[in-house]
């Protein structure tokens, strides 16, 4: 595992390791806002990036169906071909992705797939065009079972939290959700593990 970096925010990457995504639209950070947190500690990051995506700039092309359903479907394709994806949620200006990254799958190469095709299947859908994400993304890397456990929890909960629903499974594109459409009838409303 190594730090790496294109001039922004560094990143952290490897084989099996779990990692905490966060992407968003291209108009949803403001630039001169991004600027202000490069000597800032990941944590302070991570803040300051939450903050800014829910203090509403830009459009919300994510609360569109069908932006939020081909951004969810692209990240269920390769899992766990790439990636095990262990928790995702579809807000309607970002996305937040836990995922194990697998080898040979650094995770630029797991963000660039994603934004790709997510961009030109929303741009086409939606009859727009231009870029749909922010070039940089966010990424901590989780540091043991209970950090799991709150990070799941964290994405899983980002609905409720913004205020568009009152459960985390009545939110159409989460892992939460989904996992709640898969359990048999009459088992408990407890995610998998």
């Amino acid at each position: 595992m190594d730090w790496r970096s294109r001039g922004y925010l560094p990143h952290y990457d490897g084989p099996g390791a779990v990692q905490h995504i966060v992407f968003g639209l291209a108009d949803a950070t403001p630039v001169e806002a991004m600027r202000r947190t490069t000597d800032a500690t990941s944590s302070e990051r991570a803040a300051a990036a939450d903050a800014m995506l829910d203090a509403g700039y830009g459009r919300r092309t994510l609360a569109d169906p069908r932006a939020a359903a081909i951004v969810q479907e692209t990240l269920l394709v390769f899992d766990p071909e790439r990636y095990h994806l262990l928790a995702w949620c579809v807000m309607p200006k970002h996305v937040h992705a836990l995922v194990e990254v697998q080898a040979g799958w650094p995770l630029p190469k797991i963000l660039h797939a994603w934004k790709s095709f997510t961009a030109n299947g929303v741009n086409r859908r939606l009859g727009q065009s231009g870029a749909l994400w922010a070039r940089e993304y966010f990424d901590r890397a989780v540091r043991n079972e209970a950090h799991l456990e709150a990070v799941k929890n964290y994405i899983e909960n980002n609905p409720v939290a913004a205020g568009l629903v009152n459960a985390p499974d009545a939110w159409r594109w989460s892992s939460a959700s989904a996992a709640e459409a898969l359990l048999p009838p009459g088992a408990s409303s407890r995610r998998r593990a």
